[in-house]
């Protein structure tokens, strides 16, 4: 889209058209997803996407042309200004998300009884892991045990899903929400 189209846009959004708002979204957010995607790091790509944080940003703009009454002067100085809102955005996603995936651990790594590693684990961290695995079946519904001691084994999130019929993301959704449950008792 050229600029001189995206400036008059710009004053269409300016004076409250929501085809306008809609247009703009468009036109910027292939870019902004790039920006997101580019310092998004893979332990972080199953916490959020792209498209949330943009879609984020531009919830609060729109809000922000509505009722703030926000004005630009240019395409150019809303780009600069999308742009920086996306990156403290995504800042704040990251630290959201950074320390539950720090401290994010393989199910394997609980499993120490069955691990070959067992002769060179230390019997603290076999208690840790016996520990954990305790926690992790009290704060589960016995409806999902299955699906913890298949991830325990060492299956992928596709295997777990055709043992157990659920959908992948199911399983995704279940084990991350585990992983928060826990978090939040530490």
């Amino acid at each position: 889209m050229s600029s001189d189209s995206l400036d008059g846009l710009l004053e269409r959004l300016t004076a409250g058209d929501p085809a306008a708002a809609e247009q703009v979204f468009l036109a910027y957010e292939p870019y902004l997803r790039m920006v997101v995607r580019r310092r998004l790091p893979s332990r972080l790509r199953s916490k959020f996407d792209s498209i949330d944080v943009v879609q984020s940003v531009w919830a609060d703009v729109v809000h922000g042309f509505r009722e703030a009454g926000w004005h630009f002067t240019n395409a150019a100085q809303l780009k600069a200004f999308l742009v920086k809102v996306t990156q403290n955005r995504f800042l704040d996603r990251v630290r959201k998300h950074g320390n539950a995936a720090n401290r994010e651990q393989s199910l394997n790594f609980a499993n120490n009884h069955q691990s070959s590693s067992e002769e060179t684990s230390r019997p603290s961290q076999v208690a840790q892991a016996d520990e954990l695995w305790q926690r992790m079946l009290r704060l589960c519904p016995p409806a999902h045990h299955e699906l913890l001691r298949l991830k325990r084994q060492g299956c992928s999130l596709a295997e777990i899903a055709e043992r157990t019929s659920l959908h992948e993301s199911s399983v995704r959704r279940i084990l991350y929400e585990l992983a928060r449950r826990i978090d939040g008792e530490e």
